[in-house]
């Protein structure tokens, strides 16, 4: 799983002009699922974000979590960061899970990331057209990969 953490003032998700998710302070993570990866490596991305320390403590040091300032995720599937552009001029995306494969997983880290954080958890669509409209905070912006 290849995942880009962002920390954000606020950040939202439209699909067909249709608000999908929106939070405020807090986490946009963009999932990649690779073919490989399994519910067993969505657990190991979903304690990674909630303890990542990449909020500010009073002193002004990346101290806190996001559980610890009580910001929001928004989860947005993107299947294009498995994409290698390394050949040719078109990307590949043969490591890319399959939808039968990374919807259950995306799924499956959408219930999962609400069962551990305690603040509010929300989606883009799996395979939709979005616009994900954010403001950066910092900028702060993490590639996680498990």
């Amino acid at each position: 799983m290849r995942l880009v953490i962002q920390r954000v003032k606020r950040a939202s998700v439209t699909i067909n002009g249709e608000l999908s998710g929106k939070i405020d302070h807090g986490l946009l993570v963009l999932a990649g699922i690779h073919s490989e990866d399994s519910e067993k490596t969505v657990d190991w991305c979903c304690r990674k974000i909630s303890k990542l320390r990449i909020f500010e403590d009073d002193q002004g040091k990346m101290n806190r979590s996001v559980m610890d300032v009580g910001g929001g995720i928004l989860i947005v599937s993107q299947f294009t960061l498995y994409g290698d552009a390394r050949k040719g001029t078109r990307p590949s995306f043969i490591e890319a899970a399959r939808p039968e494969q990374a919807i259950p997983l995306y799924n499956y880290m959408l219930t999962k990331m609400e069962s551990i954080h305690n603040g509010a958890v929300e989606s883009g669509e799996f395979g939709a057209m979005m616009d994900v409209e954010l403001v950066n905070d910092g900028p702060v912006t993490l590639i996680v990969e498990k």
